[in-house]
């Protein structure tokens, strides 16, 4: 039997590194879409993407910094097309919920003539462990808008074995999945709970969107940065993804992971741990 190649794009982040590790271990082959691997794979550089997709047959998408930002659009119909080209028969999308523009991305995965599905996801867990949220909470001090604003918070894990899922079963094909973690929650109480399970206290400071765009400035945060966090927390953090779904059970067979359950995991491991 003839064995099928995978390529992981973004491979290294947080869900495409988890999504590459269960395809190893499931015995497939996997191409790591990385600036750093060999082949390698840049967004902003069109010469390497050939390369990548050389010997392809199903590829996970997941764009940076997101699918929201002006250049997104233009940039993934011109590797849709040659993905198509190259011979790529399944394409899977990681999508933002509740984002207009990346479901116009969507469209030109859909509208490409491979099978495709799309996984659509908002907040991760992960952003108080890997991210933007992990320097405040090991500072003490976490200052950011929207802070009453329910959200969904979905576990990278549970996002990567629906990945898995839909690229090695065609019954996730033309289908469109949302989401979400089994319970919503406030920034403000996500930043508690992770507060009263380290044992350290951490403030929690509602601030203005103004405010927090100009904090980032003063951190010397990247203007494109600024953009999409603003963009972000006025446009999708707006009460849009208050819901919950049903999607991760559909898939996999279970609920989603507890956002208890994964600081509980996580603080095991001491990232929270004191910066000073």
């Amino acid at each position: 039997m003839e064995t099928k190649k995978i390529l992981v794009l973004g491979g290294k982040g947080k869900t495409g590194r988890r999504v590459a590790s269960k395809l190893t271990d499931l015995g497939k082959v996997v191409r790591i879409g990385s600036r750093s691997e060999d082949p390698s794979f840049d967004w902003e550089n069109e010469k390497t993407w050939d390369g990548a997709l050389k010997g392809i047959d199903s590829v996970y998408i997941t764009f940076q910094p997101d699918l929201a930002v002006p250049a997104a659009l233009k940039t993934i119909e011109e590797f849709t097309l040659l993905a198509v080209r190259s011979g790529i028969k399944k394409m899977i999308l990681l999508s933002g919920r509740g984002e207009k523009e990346a479901q116009a991305c969507e469209q030109v995965v859909m509208g490409s003539g491979v099978n495709w599905t799309i996984v659509r996801a908002s907040w991760f867990n992960q952003n108080f462990s890997e991210s933007i949220f992990l320097e405040p909470l090991q500072v003490g001090h976490v200052a950011l808008p929207q802070g009453e604003t329910l959200e969904p918070f979905v576990d990278a894990g549970d996002i990567a074995e629906v990945v898995v899922e839909s690229l090695l079963n065609d019954e996730h094909v033309g289908k469109i999945y949302e989401l979400t973690g089994p319970r919503l929650l406030t920034f403000k109480h996500a930043v508690a709970e992770i507060s009263n399970h380290i044992g350290r206290d951490i403030a929690f400071q509602s601030i203005t969107i103004l405010e927090y765009t100009t904090m980032l400035r003063n951190y010397q945060v990247p203007e494109d940065h600024i953009w999409l966090a603003e963009y972000l927390f006025t446009q999708v953090l707006d009460g849009r993804n208050s819901s919950i779904t049903n999607d991760i059970e559909k898939v996999l067979g279970r609920k989603p992971k507890d956002f208890t359950e994964y600081v509980r995991e996580t603080v095991v491991t001491g990232v929270w741990n004191s910066a000073n």
